[in-house]
C-alpha cells in the first residue's frame, strides 16, 4: 500500500457517493473502510436500502465534521402509490388494504400535499434504525411486534408534486434532517384518504453537495485504489 495515499485518507477525505440500490449505508462504509484501511470512516445520514443517492462518507480526521454535515437540509425526489400501505411504508414489505384512487383528482392530491409545509410533528416508521428498549426498531418491528414511537420535530420546505399517474405520484421534497420520506408518503396518503407507500426514492442534495457531484462506488474504487496504489 502506498504510504502517503493511506495517509490521505487517515488526516480526512469526504467523499460523495452514489449510493446504489439494495446496499446500506453501512455496507458502503465498510467498503470504503477495507478499500482505504483507514478504520475510522462514516457517513453524514443514512439511506435505506430501498434508496439511491447521495451519501456523504468521511474519512479518518474528517469524521469531525459528520455532524455538520447531517444538520444540513436534505433535497429527495421520489415516487409513490396510492391506494395501499405496507407496514414499512415503503416495499420491504407487501402492499396490503387496498383502496380504489379512481375518483382521485390532481386537485385532490395538490391539496393535499400543500399541508405538508413548515414545522410538522412526525412519527418515524416502526422499521427504522431508531432504538427502542435496546434494540433498533426495525428488528423489533421485523419480528411482528408493535411499536409506538415519539413523534419528532422536523421541518418540509417544499414539497412539489412532479407528475401524477394514478397510482403513482412523483415528487420532489427539501427537508430538515431527521426526516423520514417514508413517513411523510404516509401521512400524504392518509391525507388524501386511500393510503400511500413509497415506491422509489433519490437522495439529490445535502447542503451544498448534490449527487452530481457524486461517484458511483465503482469509481470510488478505481479512485481509492490508484490514491494507495493498489
Amino acid at each position: 500500500m502506498n504510504r502517503e495515499g493511506n495517509q490521505l485518507y487517515t488526516e480526512g477525505q469526504v467523499l460523495l457517493i452514489d449510493k446504489p440500490l439494495h446496499w446500506t449505508s453501512f455496507d458502503v462504509v465498510r467498503k470504503i473502510r477495507g478499500l482505504t484501511g483507514v478504520r475510522k470512516v462514516g457517513h453524514a445520514g443514512t439511506l435505506d436500502p430501498l434508496a439511491t443517492g447521495l451519501l456523504i462518507v468521511c474519512t479518518g480526521k474528517f469524521t469531525k465534521r459528520i455532524q455538520e454535515f447531517m444538520a444540513q437540509d436534505k433535497e429527495y425526489t421520489g415516487c409513490l402509490v396510492l391506494g395501499a400501505i405496507t407496514p414499512s411504508f415503503d416495499l420491504e414489505t407487501a402492499p396490503d388494504q387496498f383502496k380504489d384512487t379512481s375518483h382521485l383528482s390532481s386537485k385532490d392530491i395538490l391539496e393535499a400535499a400543500s399541508r405538508f409545509s413548515g414545522e410538522l410533528m412526525q412519527i418515524p416508521p416502526a422499521y427504522s434504525a431508531i432504538k427502542k428498549d435496546g434494540k433498533r426498531s426495525y428488528e423489533w418491528a421485523r419480528k411482528g411486534k408493535e411499536l409506538t414511537l415519539e413523534p419528532r420535530k422536523i421541518h418540509i420546505w417544499e414539497l412539489e408534486v412532479t407528475s401524477i399517474e394514478l397510482p403513482f405520484v412523483k415528487f420532489r421534497t427539501v427537508c430538515s434532517t431527521g426526516t423520514y420520506i417514508r413517513s411523510l408518503v404516509r401521512d400524504l396518503g392518509e391525507a388524501i384518504g386511500v393510503g400511500a407507500y413509497l415506491n422509489s426514492l433519490c437522495r439529490t442534495r445535502i447542503g451544498p453537495y448534490r449527487l452530481d457531484q457524486s461517484m458511483t462506488m465503482a469509481v470510488a474504487e478505481q479512485s481509492i485504489r490508484a490514491a494507495i496504489g493498489r
